[in-house]
């Protein structure tokens, strides 16, 4: 009866172990072929219709940060362009009320600016 009792709970325990062991594999299978610091990241994602969307990704070595922008629909992925390692990606204001006060005092500060310059 003991055995039986040792047998089954070995293997429930086997059991319950396998997703853990399944999932520390693939994350060392999916880390292992990269440098440190290699890691992709998604910056912003929009959605263009009900299953496209236009995704901005930052990939490469810390160093040397490529940005792509990127069409993905449910059966592919297109590269819509490639922004250079150095290129600035400018960050669009907040939308709402939030956005419409810092476009408004961006434009108030550059209209000031320009009156300042005149002679």
């Amino acid at each position: 009866m003991s055995q039986t009792l040792f047998v089954v709970v070995l293997f429930v325990a086997g059991m319950a172990a396998l997703p853990w062991l399944v999932r520390r594999i693939q994350q060392r299978q999916a880390g292992g072929g990269l440098p440190a610091g290699a890691a992709s990241r998604v910056l912003s994602a929009v959605a263009v219709g009900p299953h496209q969307r236009v995704v901005t990704v930052e990939v490469g070595p810390e160093e040397e940060r490529t940005t792509l922008v990127l069409g993905v629909t449910a059966q592919q992925i297109n590269c819509l362009h490639v922004l250079g390692p150095h290129a600035a990606v400018p960050l669009a204001p907040p939308a709402g009320f939030a956005g419409a006060i810092q476009r408004e005092q961006a434009a108030q500060a550059a209209a000031a600016e320009g009156a300042t310059d005149a002679p």
